[in-house]
């Protein structure tokens, strides 16, 4: 049973939770300073946070398990592998789906049936994701919209939908930021999704290309978070703008560790640099309303 376990939670890379939970946790803080805070609504949306990325990545690994399995660089993973069967992970997908259904029901214990509402509608967006690669280039902008969405969702799950500036604007800056780094994992894999016919950036326009479209996205995403100093007035001061300056700097660090000619780097700058973008800009939200 452990094994099992174990080899699930690396399917799903659990570990990457971490992207998106430090965003929508930056939203709910952002809303608790409005409402108060409440214990429960944080084991809430960590809860949702874990289970709907769990449904999304194991969705995700069973839609795309014959493209891996020919894949050179994912061929080892664990279905095409044979570690997993494909029925163990669809009870997998599916218990996470119904867990975070059953998550969203806490906040009707806050008269906020919000998130009760919108849980199917979302775990719809985020499964078809699993499909855009086979219809369109802009698959890396559907994913930015799916880890976007945290913020909106957290914001709702605590204060309903009222006062969306700040959550729209942070969950703009995510679908940037992810945007750009998605496309910096697809340059890995130009030749596998030509061969296949799979649409992405780096397909359809060329490594070298495709990189100064990721720089675009990454420069949104920081014209954004300025846009939530703003937004989130007057909560937001000088210590949340100097995160905003060295998340920028750590931006143009990833852009200099991945090159047209150089894709060694892709997984330092994707998870790495970027898990410290996360978690930096959450902790630096977090002193600056403390201060």
């Amino acid at each position: 049973m452990l094994p099992t376990v174990r080899s699930l939670l690396e399917l799903i890379r659990f570990s990457h939770t971490l992207f998106a939970l430090p965003f929508a946790l930056t939203s709910a803080v952002l809303a608790w300073k409005l409402s108060g805070f409440h214990l429960l609504q944080l084991i809430g949306i960590l809860l949702c946070m874990v289970f709907a990325r769990s449904t999304a990545m194991a969705f995700n690994r069973l839609a795309d398990r014959r493209f891996d399995a020919l894949n050179p660089r994912t061929a080892g993973r664990h279905l095409p592998a044979g570690r997993l069967s494909v029925a163990a992970v669809w009870l997998f997908t599916f218990l996470c789906a119904a867990s975070f259904v059953a998550s969203t029901a806490i906040f009707l214990a806050f008269d906020n049936p919000y998130p009760f509402y919108l849980s199917l509608p979302v775990l719809l967006f985020l499964c078809i994701y699993s499909y855009t690669k086979r219809f369109t280039a802009l698959s890396h902008v559907w994913l930015g919209a799916s880890l976007g969405l945290s913020p909106l969702a957290a914001w709702i799950a605590i204060r309903g939908p009222a006062d969306l500036a700040a959550p729209l604007v942070l969950g703009g800056a995510v679908l940037c930021w992810v945007a750009g780094f998605d496309i910096f994992y697809a340059c890995q894999d130009v030749d596998f999704d030509r061969q296949a016919k799979l649409h992405s950036i780096p397909a359809k326009l060329g490594i070298r290309a495709a990189l100064r479209v990721a720089a675009l996205w990454h420069l949104l995403m920081v014209v954004l978070l300025v846009g939530l100093y703003w937004a989130a007035a007057p909560h937001l001061g000088a210590i949340y703008l100097a995160g905003v300056v060295a998340a920028a700097l750590l931006l143009l660090y990833e852009h200099w560790l991945v090159r047209p000619d150089d894709l060694s780097r892709v997984n330092q700058a994707f998870f790495q640099v970027n898990g410290i973008i996360s978690v930096g800009l959450f902790l630096v939200v977090v002193v600056q309303l403390a201060w």
